[in-house]
C-alpha cells in the first residue's frame, strides 16, 4: 500500500486544497495520507517551505502546487 504526504503549512489555502483531492484520490484507491507542517521542521522549511504544498509519496517527492491527479494515480498504482 502506498503512502502520500502533503507538506504543507497552516493557513494555506492551497494547502487545504490540496489536502482535499489527496484525500478523495486516496480513498478511492486504497491508499494511505497524512499532512506535516513544514513550519514544524526547519529542515522541512528549508528543502520545502518556498514550494508548499508539496507530495510525496512513499516518501519521495512527487510534485508540488498543484495535484496532477493523472500521475497521482498512476503512481499509486505501481
Amino acid at each position: 500500500m502506498h503512502h502520500v504526504t502533503v507538506m504543507g503549512r497552516k493557513d494555506c489555502h492551497a494547502c487545504e486544497v490540496a489536502e482535499a483531492e489527496i484525500a478523495r484520490i486516496c480513498g478511492e484507491v486504497g491508499a494511505t495520507w497524512s499532512v506535516e507542517d513544514v513550519d514544524s521542521d526547519p529542515e522541512w522549511r528549508a528543502e520545502y517551505g518556498d514550494q508548499v504544498p508539496v507530495f510525496l509519496v512513499d516518501g519521495v517527492e512527487h510534485g508540488f502546487w498543484k495535484v496532477e491527479e493523472d500521475r497521482l494515480r498512476a503512481a499509486l498504482a505501481e
